[in-house]
C-alpha cells in the first residue's frame, strides 16, 4: 500500500475539523521555512483546508529551498514558493505581506561549533520577523527541548513546568519564544507558542531512527530509555488550528506530541517483530529522558488520528516496501543538548 504518493496524500489530507478552523480564518497564509521535513506537507494540508473551507487567500512557502524537489512538490499542488535566506540583508523586509505566519525557521543540528549562526537563526531572526509583521497572527515553532529531561516515573513537563534548556539549541529556541512574546505585549501581535516534541513522517523520525538501526543491525542505546513522538498529520493540523487561538496576551503555549511516553525497549520489540528481525541494545537504561505531556493539546484538539502501535506497524511496513528514509536521524537520545 505505501508509496511516495500515498504517504503524502494521507499528510495532507485535512480534517473536518481543521477545515472548519480555517474556515474562520481570514487572508493569506505565509510559512516561513517552509523548505524542511514537516514543512511541504503542511502547506499543502494548509492549502487544502483553506480550499475545502471556500478561502480564497493564498499559501506562500518560504526557504531557500536546498533541496529543489520540496519547491517542485508545492508547485505542483498551488503553494507558491518564494526562495530566500531570510537571513541575509533586507530579506524579512522584501517578504510578502500576510496576516497569518507560521514560523517554521530555525537551527538545530550543526549547532555545536556553530553557536554564533544557531542563535541568529533561532533568536536574531524571530526579533526581525516580529518586527516585520507587527499585529498579524503568528504560530511560532519551538522545541520540546526547553524543558529539561525528566525521571521517567515523573511524566512528561506540562506547559507549566518552567522552562530550563540544556546547551545552545535548546537556550536558543527559548530566547526565539521571548522574542515573540515580547511583540505580543508591544505591537498587539496575536501569538501561539508550539513546542513539538518528534513529529513522525515515516521518511524520518525516531521510529525510522530505531527500525532502520534494527534492520541495519547496529546497536541501540537505552541510555534514553524513552520518547514520545505523534503522527506528522497530526502535529501539522495543531499548528494550522493554532492560528485561530494565537492571541496577543496571555500567548498560548502548547506541548504537540503524542499521549504516550514510549519505551525504546518496547518500541524496538514491536518493531523488531514486524521488520523479522531482533533488535540488539547497548548501554544500561539511563534514569531520565525529555518528555512532554501533551494533555492541553489532546483536550483542545482531541487525541491524535493515528496510535502509536499503527505508528509502529507503519513504519516496519514502509521500510519493508523499500520506502526512502531522509538520512536524517532525530538524536533523541542526546541528553548534553549538543546538535
Amino acid at each position: 500500500m505505501w508509496t511516495e504518493e500515498s504517504l503524502d496524500s494521507l499528510l495532507c489530507e485535512p480534517s473536518d475539523a481543521l477545515v472548519a478552523d480555517m474556515g474562520g480564518i481570514d487572508g493569506d497564509v505565509l510559512i516561513l521555512g517552509a523548505g524542511g521535513k514537516m514543512g511541504p506537507t503542511l502547506a499543502v494540508l494548509c492549502k487544502n483546508a483553506m480550499e475545502r473551507a471556500g478561502k480564497t487567500g493564498a499559501v506562500c512557502a518560504v526557504s531557500r529551498f536546498s533541496d529543489a524537489g520540496s519547491a517542485d512538490f508545492l508547485e505542483r499542488r498551488g503553494v507558491r514558493c518564494l526562495r530566500a535566506d531570510l537571513l541575509a540583508p533586507n530579506a524579512v523586509e522584501s517578504l510578502p505581506d500576510a496576516d497569518n505566519i507560521i514560523f517554521m525557521v530555525g537551527m538545530k543540528f550543526g549547532t555545536s561549533g556553530n553557536e554564533v549562526r544557531a542563535w541568529a537563526m533561532n533568536a536574531w531572526l524571530p526579533a526581525l520577523v516580529a518586527n516585520r509583521f507587527k499585529g498579524k497572527r503568528i504560530v511560532v515553532f519551538s522545541s520540546g527541548n526547553v524543558y529539561a529531561r525528566r525521571p521517567i516515573a515523573a511524566g512528561g513537563a506540562s506547559e507549566r513546568v518552567p522552562p530550563s534548556p540544556v546547551g545552545d539549541y535548546g537556550a536558543s529556541v527559548l530566547a526565539r519564544e521571548r522574542m515573540f512574546e515580547f511583540a505580543a505585549g508591544a505591537h498587539g501581535t496575536k501569538i501561539a507558542i508550539y513546542r513539538l516534541f518528534y513529529a513522525v513522517d515515516l521518511r524520518y523520525g525516531v521510529l525510522c531512527d530505531i527500525a532502520s538501526d534494527i534492520l541495519a543491525g547496529r546497536a541501540i542505546s537505552l541510555r534514553t530509555p524513552a520518547f514520545n513522538c505523534i503522527w506528522q498529520k497530526d502535529a501539522s493540523e495543531i499548528a494550522l488550528r493554532l492560528l485561530a487561538r494565537a492571541s496577543d496576551g496571555p500567548v498560548p503555549t502548547m506541548n504537540v506530541t503524542g499521549p504516550e511516553t514510549a519505551s525504546v525497549r518496547e518500541v524496538a520489540a514491536a518493531l523488531g517483530e514486524y521488520l523479522g528481525k531482533a533488535p540488539i541494545f547497548s548501554d544500561s537504561e539511563g534514569p531520565d529522558a525529555l518528555l512532554g505531556d501533551a494533555g492541553l493539546a489532546c483536550e483542545a484538539f482531541g487525541y491524535p488520528s493515528v496510535p502509536l502501535r499503527t505508528m509502529i506497524r507503519w513504519q516496519a511496513e514502509w521500510l519493508l516496501a523499500g520506502g526512502r528514509a531522509l538520512g536524517k536521524p532525530t538524536h533523541f537520545s542526546e541528553s548534553g543538548g549538543k546538535y
